[in-house]
């Protein structure tokens, strides 16, 4: 039997790469069906009988027998379901998607330019002061300190002769993300919300791995605002519901003051103007045509308050209707803080880059 091969290229694929890209394939399309399992691979199928992805090797089977291998999924009563490791691997999977976008990205851990009590040491020494760690004595210049001082027949060690290293001064930051689940994010057959979803899980990866002390809160908004558990972001779904911007600013403060970091950050990202608060009896009062005065001058109100309590706001739009450009820009004035007109590819880029600066500044009070 005579075989033929095709020239190898440097764009030629072994079948486990294109098993990795199957399986990054089908973290986004976890995120496209909120979680439904059977539907993303239904939808690899389709993708599969189309374009001929699988290759001539690999086949639908055989991605969904690697996806228990991984335990990325299980099967319950015969309908698959995804894991907590499924869930971990759609956080890594997102998080890589969103940096291999950026042309500068940033690395290390972020530490800020300040020296302090932290855990990294640096090449430059000083004179120990009560609460320096002792691991972090410099023995070489502590001994020339005091045998410079003494000579070598009479050794005695005083405290001035002690050098410890500088240690890189590590800040904490809280965060509280604001996701809109409003009905916009989905209206017009523009499918805003799986990016948006895309980036919060990346971030959220972002910040559980390089910094696991930091403080991380979800918030989804629509006509109300609620606390949501990481776990759940891949099943958030965008339904028929006003924007209660207002109402997610609120909560987002009440749960960075909880918190003891110095540094409190809001990021909000949303693709529409403020439509709906809660009135003082507890109703929601709604208008979403234009800007409405009553909804709008309330919501400015909450962003004076979190510039007041030193809580930046960095609002990331999806969207550029000229209404909400007009009401973004009156917020992030009276906030002081941060505004990026976005389109849906470099999202991810303004939000990492973002998060990184907001690490290195310590806040004061205004």
């Amino acid at each position: 039997m005579r075989l033929r091969y095709g020239r190898w290229t440097h764009k030629s694929r072994t079948d486990e790469q294109r098993l990795q890209e199957l399986l990054k394939a089908f973290s986004f399309l976890m995120l496209k069906t909120n979680g439904d399992v059977q539907e993303a691979l239904d939808w690899l199928r389709e993708l599969a009988e189309q374009y001929e992805i699988f290759g001539k090797n690999l086949t639908l089977k055989d991605i969904i027998e690697k996806l228990k291998e991984m335990g990325i999924i299980e099967e319950i009563n015969g309908i698959p379901n995804l894991t907590p490791r499924g869930i971990q691997k759609i956080r890594q999977d997102a998080l890589m998607q969103i940096f291999s976008s950026l042309k500068k990205a940033p690395g290390g851990n972020h530490e800020s330019l300040f020296t302090g009590q932290g855990v990294d040491r640096m090449h430059d020494t000083k004179h120990w002061t009560f609460g320096d760690q002792p691991t972090n004595i410099n023995l070489t210049n502590t001994l020339t300190n005091a045998f410079r001082r003494d000579g070598i027949d009479s050794f005695e060690l005083q405290e001035e002769d002690i050098e410890v290293y500088d240690t890189e001064h590590i800040t904490a930051c809280a965060t509280v993300l604001l996701l809109d689940i409003s009905h916009s994010m989905v209206l017009y057959g523009e499918d805003r919300i799986t990016p948006a979803k895309q980036v919060t899980l990346a971030l959220s990866e972002l910040i559980q791995t390089k910094f696991p002390k930091d403080y991380l809160a979800l918030v989804a908004f629509g006509d109300e605002a609620r606390l949501v558990n990481l776990n759940e972001l891949p099943f958030l779904t965008a339904g028929p519901f006003h924007t209660n911007t207002r109402a997610a600013l609120q909560l987002a403060r009440s749960l960075l003051r909880r918190s003891r970091n110095a540094n409190k950050q809001i990021f909000m990202v949303t693709d529409g103007k403020p439509s709906a608060i809660f009135d003082d009896s507890g109703r929601l009062y709604k208008n979403p045509i234009g800007l409405d005065p009553r909804i709008v001058n309330k919501t400015l109100d909450e962003a004076v308050q979190c510039r007041r309590e030193s809580i930046i706001i960095s609002t990331f739009m999806i969207a550029q209707d000229p209404m909400l450009v007009e009401f973004i820009g009156e917020l992030t004035k009276v906030n002081r803080g941060r505004a990026y007109y976005t389109s849906l590819d470099n999202l991810g880029d303004f939000i990492f880059v973002d998060y990184i600066r907001n690490r290195r500044k310590r806040y004061t009070s205004r």
